[in-house]
C-alpha cells in the first residue's frame, strides 16, 4: 500500500517519517505522492512542530526511480516536494543513515537540517546518467557549500563523506550513536526562527575567468558526454539570474536531456551492468569464499592481477620460475600500488598494506592451500597444460582453478584433468588493476559455484563480469578482430591510417585503431595468422603482413602503420607504410570521416549479433558491456549493439 512506502509516528511533538522502498528507497511516483500529502498534512498539523525524515536500510535514498525516465512525467514533481518542504513553518530533519544521492541528496538539500551517520555520504551523479540534477541540486549545493565544490560534485559525480559534509557545513552534525534518537533529540531543542533557507542564500558571480577555466576543464574530462557542461550552465544561470531562474534552467535542461540519446544509453548500460552482477540464472547460489589467491606468473598481466586482488584484501602469493623474474614481478606489483598513490587511490599507508598481502614464491608449491589460482603465463598450449597438471596435483578438489588465456581453448588447457568442475577461464584485460571488464568463460563441465564464484570476485574487484562462451577470442577479442579487419578493408579503399584513427576519435574513441596496434605491436597478430597459415588457413596477405616483413612492427621498433621520432609515442604520418600499402589499395571513392565510423562500428555489431546468435553471449547489452568496459567504447554512446539498433529505430521512425 502506498501508506506504506512512509510511515509517520509522532511523540512529542516530533513526527517521524520513515522511507520504506526497499532496496534503495527510491523515489518513485508513489513515494512522492505520499511525500507530497504527509508534507500538507504535517503542516496543518498544530501538535507537530518538528519533522525528521529518515529511511529504512542501508540508503537514505538511491535517487529516482529510473524506470520511470522512459515515461512522461508525472506529479507530484520532485522539485515541487521538495520546495513545499524548504517553505514548511516547521523544522524538517534528515537523517542520512547511508547514500543521499540524486533526488536523495536534492530531498536533504531541500530540508532545514541534516544529520549523518558517519558511514552516510551525499552526491549528485546524475551526469554519469547523461542528465543534470533536476530537483534543485544545481542551484541548493552550490549555496551550501560553496560554488567550486559544488562544480566538482556535480559534474564529475564526486560524493561527500560525512566527515566532507560537516567540513563543507552541509552536515549540521554527525551522530555520535544511533542516528534516530540523536535526530529526535536534535529535533526537541530547536526553538525559534528557521535557518536561511537555500533558496535565499546569496551566491557571488566569481567572474568570467572562473566560468571559462570550468568549461574547459568539464569538456576534458567529459569525453563526449553533453551532461557535465550543461550542468555547469545550469549552475552559472542561477548564480547570474537568481534562484527561481536557476531552477527554470535546470528543470528545462533535465528534461531534455532525458530525452536525448546519451541519456538513453547511459540508462542502458546502468540496467545492464546492474543485471550482469546478479545473474538471475545464479540467484540462490553461494559462491566459494575466498580469502587467499595464487597468481602464476607475474609479467605484466600477472603482476596486474595480484594488485587487483591483493587491493580487494585477498591474500595473494605471486609465483614464478626463478628467483630474478619473480623479483622483477613483485616490483612491478609494488609501482602499481606506488602509482595508486600518486593518483591519490589510496595512501602511502593503505599501499603498504596491500603490498604486505602479496608474497612471493619460485614454484607451485606454496600454491597448494589457495581457495583460488590464476594462471597467467606466456600464451603457449603445452606450457598452460603443464602448470595445470602440476596444479591439480597440489590443489584440493575444490579449489577454483582459472586460465587467464585470451585466444587458447581452455578446454584443451584442462582436457582430461581430474575434478573438471573447478576449471574456469577469468579473461583479465591488460592493465589487469585498471580494467573493469572480466570475460567469465565457463567450461563445459563447470558448476554453477564456480561460475558464481567467478561472478563474486568480479564484483569484489569492482569489475564488470561478462560470461562468455568458449569460442575463438572469446567476445571482445573476436570482435577486436573484425574490426581491425574493417579498418583495413577501408585502407584499401583508400582512406589512411590517420583518416581513420582521426574519424574514431571523433566517434568518441580514445583511440584509433591503428594508433592501437602501433602501441600493443603488429606482430602479435601477425604471429597469430602464421600460426594460422601453418595449420592450413587460406589467409590472404595483408597490409599488416607486409608491414611486419619489413620490420615495421609499431611504437617498440620506430615504426608501424606510423612513423615514430626517438622516445616518442606521437604517430607520425609513414611515407614508408604507404608505399608498403599501395599495392593493395583499389582506386575509387574514398570514404568520409563519418562513412568510415559508421562501417566500423557497424561492423561490430554485425559481430556482435554472429556472437549472440551462436550463444556465445547471453544478450547484445552483454557485447555493449564488453566493448565500453573493455575497449574504450564511448559510454555515451551506449556500446555497439545500443548505437546500431537506435540509428535503425531512427531511419525507420521507430521508437
Amino acid at each position: 500500500m502506498t501508506n506504506d512506502l512512509i510511515r509517520r509516528s509522532d511523540s512529542d511533538g516530533i513526527a517521524l517519517l520513515t522511507l520504506a522502498n526497499p532496496p534503495v528507497n527510491a523515489l518513485s511516483l508513489a513515494v512522492r505522492q505520499r511525500l507530497a500529502a504527509l508534507t500538507a498534512e504535517l503542516e496543518a498539523d498544530e501538535s507537530v512542530r518538528a519533522v525528521v525524515l529518515a529511511a529504512e536500510g542501508r540508503v537514505f535514498v538511491g535517487g529516482a526511480d529510473i524506470a520511470e525516465f522512459d515515461r512522461p512525467p508525472e506529479a507530484p514533481h520532485l522539485p515541487d516536494v521538495i520546495a513545499a518542504i524548504e517553505a514548511s513553518r516547521k523544522p524538517w530533519i534528515a537523517a542520512l543513515n547511508g547514500a543521499a544521492l540524486g533526488g536523495g541528496a536534492e530531498l536533504a538539500l531541500g530540508c532545514h537540517y541534516r544529520i549523518f551517520a558517519d558511514t552516510a555520504r551525499l552526491g549528485l551523479p546524475e551526469t554519469s546518467l547523461g542528465l543534470i540534477p533536476g530537483a534543485g541540486g544545481t542551484q541548493r549545493l552550490p549555496r551550501r557549500i560553496g560554488l567550486a565544490p559544488a562544480i566538482e560534485v556535480i559534474t564529475a559525480g564526486r560524493t561527500l563523506s560525512a566527515a566532507e559534509a560537516r567540513e563543507a557545513g552541509l552536515a549540521d552534525r554527525i551522530a555520535a550513536g544511533e542516528l534516530i534518537p540523536e535526530a529526535l533529540a536534535f529535533a526537541r531543542t530547536l526553538d525559534g526562527a528557521l535557518p536561511l533557507p537555500a533558496s535565499a542564500a546569496p551566491l557571488a558571480d566569481p567572474g568570467p575567468a572562473f566560468w571559462d577555466e570550468a568549461r574547459a576543464r568539464i569538456a576534458r574530462a567529459a569525453r563526449g558526454n553533453p551532461a557535465p557542461a550543461a550542468a555547469l550552465e545550469a549552475i552559472r544561470a542561477g548564480v547570474a539570474e537568481g534562484f527561481a531562474a536557476g531552477l527554470r534552467a535546470e528543470r528545462e535542461t533535465f528534461l531534455r536531456l532525458r530525452a536525448s540519446d546519451e541519456a538513453a544509453a547511459l540508462r542502458h548500460l546502468f540496467f545492464a551492468e546492474r543485471a550482469a552482477l546478479r545473474p538471475a540464472a545464479l540467484r540462490g547460489i553461494e559462491p566459494v569464499p575466498l580469502t587467499r589467491a595464487g597468481v602464476i606468473g607475474g609479467g605484466t598481466m600477472g603482476s596486474g592481477i595480484a594488485a587487483a586482488l591483493a587491493a580487494a584484501g585477498l591474500e595473494v602469493r605471486l609465483t614464478e620460475t626463478g628467483p630474478e623474474s619473480l623479483a622483477a614481478g613483485l616490483e612491478r606489483v609494488e609501482a602499481i600500488f606506488e602509482a595508486q598513490v600518486k593518483r591519490g587511490l589510496t595512501d602511502r599507508a593503505g599501499a603498504a598494506e596491500r603490498m604486505a598481502r602479496v608474497t612471493g614464491t619460485v614454484g607451485l608449491g606454496a600454491l597448494a592451500d589457495c581457495d583460488l589460482v590464476i594462471e597467467a603465463v606466456f600464451e603457449d598450449l603445452a606450457v598452460k597444460r603443464r602448470v595445470f597438471e602440476e596444479l591439480v596435483r597440489l590443489c584440493g578438489p575444490e579449489a577454483i582453478l582459472a586460465t587467464n588465456t585470451s585466444y587458447l581453448d581452455p578446454e584443451r588447457i584442462v582436457e582430461g584433468l581430474p575434478h573438471p568442475h573447478r576449471f574456469i577461464a577469468l579473461h583479465f584485460f591488460s592493465p589487469a588493476q585498471v580494467m573493469k571488464l572480466l570475460e567469465i568463460v565457463p567450461l563445459a563441465a563447470t558448476a554453477p559455484r564456480t561460475l558464481a564464484t567467478g561472478v563474486a570476485l568480479a564484483a569484489r574487484l569492482g569489475k564488470i563480469p561478462v560470461q562468455a562462451g568458449n569460442g575463438e577470442g572469446f567476445i571482445g577479442n573476436r570482435i577486436l578482430k573484425r574490426y581491425r579487419a574493417e579498418a583495413e578493408a577501408l585502407l584499401l579503399a583508400g582512406a589512411t591510417p590517420t583518416e581513420i584513427d582521426e574519424a574514431m576519435r571523433a566517434f568518441g574513441l580514445g583511440m584509433g585503431p591503428f594508433e592501437m596496434q602501433d602501441m600493443a605491436g603488429l606482430d602479435i597478430a601477425f604471429r597469430a595468422r602464421e600460426a594460422a597459415r601453418a595449420l592450413g588457413q587460406d589467409l590472404p596477405e595483408g597490409p599488416g603482413d607486409r608491414l611486419v616483413r619489413a620490420g615495421r612492427l609499431g611504437r617498440k621498433s620506430g615504426g608501424g602503420w606510423y612513423d615514430y621520432a626517438p622516445g616518442s609515442r606521437l604517430p607520425q604520418p609513414s611515407p614508408e607504410a604507404a608505399a608498403l600499402i599501395a599495392p593493395l589499395v583499389t582506386p575509387g571513392p574514398r570514404p568520409s570521416g563519418t562513412e568510415i565510423a559508421d562501417r566500423l562500428i557497424a561492423a561490430m555489431a554485425e559481430e556482435g549479433q554472429r556472437i549472440c546468435d551462436e550463444g556465445l553471449a547471453q544478450s547484445p547489452s552483454d557485447i555493449d558491456l564488453v566493448e565500453v568496459h573493455g575497449y574504450g567504447f564511448p559510454r555515451h554512446k551506449g556500446g555497439p549493439m545500443f548505437h546500431a539498433a537506435r540509428k535503425t529505430r531512427s531511419r525507420t521512425g521507430g521508437a
